[in-house]
């Protein structure tokens, strides 16, 4: 049976245009979108860094949550830290850019609220059943809460060629350690340019995997006591991968790796994704198929390239379905596609093996 992805076509710059359909859309899903009285909404969505001009616009945000609140319910909107460098780093920084970009209550209708706490390490842990990534370390409300509206920023993405909205609960709702997993089969190791011998990392690592290496010798210690010059060393034996060093580090001295089969990178998505919304009863998936850039909202500017013109707003309640449609309605521009598609490709066959969603649907025009 095919999955509903309804879709309202818009290529408009106009703000008040893309209010408007996203008001009309947000009215035909509301059979989707019965929630207790008082009940608490999280609402997943990027405000992208510091450089991106193209990110969701708060507006649009506020659409969203003045309909959840129309249904006697209380939004709130949340976003984690990320693991590279910038200004969504920690809890701190990324609540002073949402305030920079206007995401504070009064212009969005609602609170935003970082999930995996301070640092990105706060959560609770979840067994996948998946032999590439066993384990997934999730913000604590995941699991506790009934419903979740998830809105995402169609754009294209270095890895994954097409960053939607698996990439955006995938990433997007786990804590940076496992943002670390799904990058990299590698295991970290420490910068020793950068180290400040603090010894954060030492007393994080669940295995004892890390150490002082006094300068100048091959020996390596658990003491605190150590010289300002000993510098933190990860033994590769030990270490199980876990990243919680890399989430401690406040010096950006633990080295992520990012290389990765795009493929794997990709299942790994899936398989987190799965494992989250599985938690969740009543789900609904928002995608604006606006400003598609080149690149994600981690590292867009405002020259970045765009992959097609506007194609619209679409939503459903098959994640999988909704990624499928906004990929094939990109893909109808022959001037301006997705190169690589045998990667997402095999990120959707994958999904579908999985039962994370439909690979047929209806497309519903609103």
């Amino acid at each position: 049976m095919k999955s509903e992805v309804y879709f309202i076509p818009l290529n408009s710059k106009d703000i008040q245009q893309r209010v408007l359909a996203l008001e009309k859309l947000n009215d035909r899903l509301s059979p989707f979108l019965a929630y207790k009285k008082d009940e608490l909404v999280p609402v997943k969505l990027t405000i992208g860094d510091s450089t991106c001009v193209y990110n969701i616009s708060p507006q649009l945000v506020k659409v969203i949550s003045a309909g959840i609140k129309k249904r006697a319910a209380k939004p709130f909107l949340f976003d984690t830290s990320v693991i590279y460098s910038g200004r969504r780093q920690n809890a701190f920084d990324h609540l002073t850019l949402a305030q920079d970009k206007g995401f504070g209550y009064v212009k969005v209708g609602a609170p935003f609220i970082i999930a995996d706490g301070l640092l990105g390490q706060d959560g609770r842990e979840y067994e996948t059943g998946s032999p590439i990534i066993p384990k997934i370390k999730v913000p604590s409300f995941v699991g506790m809460l009934d419903s979740l509206v998830v809105l995402t920023h169609a754009t294209g993405h270095i890895v994954s060629v097409y960053g939607g909205a698996i990439k955006n609960v995938a990433m997007g709702m786990s804590c940076r350690a496992t943002k670390q997993l799904q990058h990299s089969s590698l295991k970290p190791s420490i910068i020793e340019k950068k180290c400040s011998s603090c010894g954060c990392c030492i007393a994080v690592c669940p295995v004892r995997a890390i150490s002082y290496k006094p300068e100048g010798s091959g020996l390596a210690s658990h003491s605190q006591s150590h010289n300002k010059n000993d510098k933190a060393f990860i033994n590769q034996e030990l270490c199980v991968g876990c990243a919680e060093c890399i989430c401690a580090c406040n010096f950006d001295a633990v080295s992520i790796n990012w290389k990765e089969d795009p493929r794997v990178f990709c299942r790994r998505m899936i398989d987190t994704a799965k494992t989250i919304l599985s938690k969740f009863k009543n789900k609904i998936f928002i995608t604006l198929a606006l400003d598609i850039t080149k690149e994600c909202d981690c590292i867009s500017t405002k020259d970045e390239k765009m992959i097609s013109e506007d194609i619209g707003i679409l939503a459903s309640t098959d994640i999988l379905s909704l990624d499928k449609a906004v990929v094939d309605l990109i893909n109808q521009d022959h001037r301006r596609h997705f190169k690589d598609a045998g990667v997402y490709e095999d990120m959707f066959s994958y999904g579908s093996s999985q039962g994370l969603g439909n690979l047929e649907y209806n497309l519903i025009k609103v």
